[in-house]
């Protein structure tokens, strides 16, 4: 959430800025603003709404003339979406300015410090309090105030910079939020996530936990919270700028959708070789993944979701214990580690504050902790023992799709491989489910073709209230991703129950033409879910089935049915969840709404 970009060199700032945020929009927002010092004083412009409003006020950048700037996008925490409370903010006398993604969690007590020594604030914002404090360490050297207000700050930000005292110079410092700094051939960067760079600059470097970077025009230098420089390394992006845009189609979610049979290739095939599976990243021996005795996997949101369909494949393969646990309440419960624990941490942007906290949690009790992350470089990536990246390419659209099938692809893998090694499976059923894993993107590919179909019934429901997804087993974990994409981008109230929980209450819910997306592809649950099909059919619901090519008999009890190509019932997630979210998106698109941007909603969630 909130977007990051700073840059000073030699074109004019306010138009890279612009086109910058735009390329974070993604990470949802409510306001925007910019800061350019202009050769005499920092100039400022922010407005509440869209950055379209930002680019009309300034004319795509031209009346707010300079060198260096900074700009953002806030997604409102403390103080509603106001003209006011957007960033930037300024000090006392205009000569420092902010930008802040992040909470400051002591900034009522920091706030009534200020105000005891005559600072006066004008937004309601936690934000302001940084500018303040700035100004209060002030004595004419930027690093030394930097410092110490790292000392009394407590929570989490990622800040840029300007002193009007040194126009030739942006900081910014981070703790627990992105943030990077970016070197190009016309001047350098910081930002809070590649794409917004990435038409200027390969070459990034990825500033860590409390630490500083001053980026002038020429350099950039990097020091701890102690005022020492460190040198770092950068990293270069390999990845091709168009995959961060939209190349022809309406949304990105759309593009994504489309990009899952590449996604799923990409992660899959460099890990399968000579009829085996290699993970070189794990870096677990034998010996090692013999001694593993529970797994947790921690994780939000749609990652946690690929989390409950890894708890059946790893019990049901590789016969481990497996607990899944919601990141934001994984370490507020004291989970009991004991030796053997491996802790599995899933998300997508690698920054995910919850799945953080839990990381570093599970880090400071011993325990081996392994990484499933989409971005390179990301917190996550750095902090877990081992990284297992899932090569999806850049996610825009903040619900997730491609994302969400290369998260299942790495966790089938790790799977399988705990089976094998641990002699659960013989080889005659791992070659058959290796040979299955390989025909999952072409067999995605066909479900991606009968898009008109699905597209044609979720117009039959653009105007329905509630909708409700059942399975069993695996299929309830469908069911759980299938209901999250539905209500994320089309606002439907929409609920996932595991088809045996009906009789427990939720029946009660149904009534004439409710919409139930029953999940039926487990073939030794068949019997007991079209019951409960049956039972909210006979009680007026209308019913979509989603099942197994053969499967016929669910004709009986549905009244809609979408048949799947044939796979290994541990792998039915990664194509099942094809069709449900062709069918959000197209709900969504009927709507009218913003497929890619959904209300109230960030693409990554970095604060509690």
């Amino acid at each position: 959430m909130c977007g990051i970009v700073g840059y000073i060199g030699e074109q004019q700032a306010a138009p890279i800025l612009l086109d910058g945020l735009s390329k974070l929009e993604y990470r949802g927002y409510d306001s925007a603003g910019m800061a350019v010092y202009n050769g005499k004083e920092i100039d400022m412009v922010k407005s509440m709404g869209k950055l379209k409003v930002l680019e009309e006020m300034t004319h795509g950048g031209s009346t707010l003339p300079g060198f260096s700037g900074i700009g953002h996008t806030r997604w409102a925490t403390h103080g509603s979406p106001t003209d006011v409370n957007a960033h930037p903010h300024y000090n006392k006398d205009s000569s420092i300015v902010v930008v802040h993604n992040g909470i400051i969690e002591n900034y009522m007590k920091l706030r009534r410090k200020l105000e005891g020594k005559g600072y006066q604030f004008v937004s309601e914002t936690d934000t302001e309090v940084l500018a303040h404090l700035l100004d209060y360490y002030y004595k004419g050297d930027p690093l030394d105030a930097i410092s110490k207000v790292m000392y009394w700050v407590e929570g989490s930000y990622a800040l840029g910079i300007l002193f009007q005292d040194f126009p030739g110079e942006i900081y910014a410092v981070r703790k627990d939020s992105p943030l990077i700094a970016g070197q190009g051939k016309d001047g350098n960067f910081i930002a809070s996530d590649v794409p917004a760079i990435l038409k200027y600059t390969r070459d990034v470097y990825f500033i860590e936990n409390q630490e500083i970077v001053k980026v002038t025009k020429d350099s950039l230098n990097f020091y701890n919270i102690d005022k020492e420089e460190v040198q770092k390394e950068s990293s270069r992006i390999e990845w091709d700028i168009s995959a961060a845009e939209k190349e022809g189609y309406e949304y990105f979610m759309l593009k994504e959708i489309y990009e899952q049979p590449k996604a799923v290739m990409d992660t899959l095939h460099p890990r399968l070789k000579d009829q085996d599976i290699v993970i070189e990243e794990l870096g677990m021996t034998d010996e090692e993944i013999l001694a593993v005795s529970k797994i947790y996997i921690v994780a939000c949101g749609s990652a946690y979701h690929t989390g409950v369909t890894a708890k059946y494949v790893f019990e049901g393969l590789a016969r481990i214990p497996v607990e899944v646990d919601l990141a934001s309440e994984f370490r507020y419960r004291r989970p009991i580690f004991q030796p053997g624990t491996l802790v599995i941490i899933v998300s997508q942007s690698g920054e995910t504050a919850d799945s953080l906290a839990a990381l570093r949690e599970a880090k400071s009790c011993g325990v081996r902790t392994l990484g499933i992350v989409n971005v390179v470089g990301s917190s996550i990536a750095r902090e877990a023992d081992n990284v297992l990246y899932t090569w999806a390419g850049p996610e825009i659209a903040v619900a997730t799709t491609k994302a969400y099938s290369t998260q299942l692809i790495a966790q089938y893998l790790l799977a399988l491989k705990f089976a094998k090694v641990r002699n659960e499976i013989d080889d005659s059923q791992f070659q058959s489910m290796l040979y299955d894993l390989e025909k999952l993107p072409d067999q995605i590919e066909f479900l991606l073709g009968n898009k008109e179909k699905i597209q044609h019934f979720a117009n039959r429901y653009l105007a329905t209230e509630h909708v409700f997804f059942i399975g069993r087993g695996i299929d309830y974990a469908i069911s759980l991703e299938g209901s999250l994409k539905l209500k994320e981008i089309s606002y439907i109230h929409s609920e996932a129950y595991a088809a045996g929980e009906l009789k427990h209450g939720t029946i009660s819910l149904i009534e004439q033409d409710t919409l139930v997306v029953a999940l039926v592809t487990q073939k030794e649950l068949y019997k007991k879910t079209l019951s409960n099909m049956q039972e909210v059919r006979t009680r007026g619901a209308f019913v979509m089935a989603v099942t197994n090519a053969g499967n016929k008999e669910v004709e009986k009890s549905a009244d809609y049915v979408i048949y799947l190509p044939e796979t290994n019932p541990y792998f039915t997630n990664s194509l099942a969840v094809i069709p449900l979210q062709l069918f959000s998106y197209y709900v969504s698109l009927g709507k009218g709404l913003d497929v890619d941007k959904p209300r109230n909603l960030a693409k990554s969630v970095t604060v509690e």
